[in-house]
Formats: structure tokens, sequence, C-alpha cells
């Protein structure tokens, strides 16, 4: 059922495919929702947030084009299974969310996994120092536009997937930093999540 949903998607990344299929996520979805842990919507979590559908981990997925030697970061924990997605994807992940409870959990649960290669932290992205640099960033809440906060750190040829805008028009958007300097910005597709909590629409990046 996961494989069919994902695939309608455009998702047809074997890698991809694997680790999604093989990341137990119904460990990581609320007990009141586990039977519906493979459903094509969106599993409420605490503080107002949700789960992402599987098809939309997917696309995600797919366009950060992960090779193993990635230092990776995420930006909103949340339930963990994403987290531990990138981590079968990637040499490293760091990931931040505000909410203690949830960093606290994911840990638990990717420790179950056996999981070790990510990190996680409670702290606000935007206190991220800006020499920090990644080959990826996955934002996983909406911001009202793209802010130059994330490009700055990318490291050369990194990709950045953010999802962009107010409700009820969001798109998500895949930004990729060429060693010139020059990004280049892709629209995937169009969706809508809840907001990355304490955005600014200070500083924001203009291709």
């Amino acid at each position: 059922m996961l494989g069919q949903q994902i695939r309608t998607w455009e998702v047809l990344d074997d890698r991809i495919l694997g680790v999604l299929g093989q990341t137990q996520r119904e460990l990581f979805v609320p007990k009141v929702y586990r039977d519906l842990a493979f459903a094509d919507m969106k599993i409420p979590l605490a503080h107002s947030q949700q789960m992402m559908p599987p098809m939309l981990e997917g696309r995600l997925l797919q366009s950060l084009e992960l090779k193993p030697e990635d230092f990776v970061l995420e930006v909103g924990t949340g339930s963990g299974f994403l987290t531990a997605c990138l981590a079968n994807l990637s040499d490293s992940v760091l990931s931040v969310d505000i909410f203690p409870d949830f960093t606290a959990d994911a840990r638990k649960k990717l420790d179950q996994i056996n999981i070790k290669n990510a990190e996680l932290r409670t702290e606000d992205v935007f206190n991220l120092s800006e020499t920090m640099q990644f080959d990826a960033i996955a934002v996983t809440g909406s911001i009202p536009e793209l802010d130059n906060h994330f490009i700055q750190m990318l490291r050369p040829g990194g990709k950045l997937f953010a999802i962009v805008g107010r409700a009820p028009v969001m798109e998500a958007l895949l930004i990729t930093a060429p060693s010139n300097e020059e990004c280049t910005r892709e629209s995937l597709f169009e969706t809508v999540v809840p907001p990355l909590l304490n955005t600014t629409e200070s500083e924001l990046f203009v291709l």
C-alpha cells in the first residue's frame, strides 16, 4: 500500500522507496493513530503540528538526492520518522525542534531502531550559526518567504527543501546552491503544512 501511494506522486527512486518501506513508521505515529500509520493523511501531533503523509515525505527525500557522505539539517524533528529516513540515506543528521517533548520522544524511538547518526537538539533553528554548513536542509514546517538564513547554511552544490507561502497557497521548492553562488529554484508541487514557529519576514532571499 505504501509503495502504491508514493509511486503515484512520482517517487520512483528505489533507494527512497526502500528506506520508507523499511523504516518502522508505525513506531513513530501517536498510539491513537497507529492503525492509520500508512494512510494517505496528515497525522496530528502535539502542539498543533502534523506528520507529513508518506507521499510528501517521499517527494521531499527524493528531491534532496542525498548521498551517503552528506551532512543533513532537519528543521522540525516532529515524530522523528523523517529524521530516521534522512539518517538512513546520509552520513549524519542534525535535527532541531523547539519542543523538548518532540526531541525526547524522537530520541527514544530512534534508539529503538538503532539510529546512531542523528543528533537531536531542542533549539530554534534561527539561533544556529550560519557558519554551520550542510549538504542538504529539509524544512518540515512552512515559511512565509524564503529566508536567507537557510541559504547561508548550504554548502556549494547543497540542496534546500522548503514549503513557502501562506495558507491556502503554499509551494514546495527545491533550492540548489551551485558553486558559483547563484542559486536555482525549482517548484515541485503545491501543499499546505503548519507554519514553522518563530519565522520572520526579515532578511528574505530573492532569486
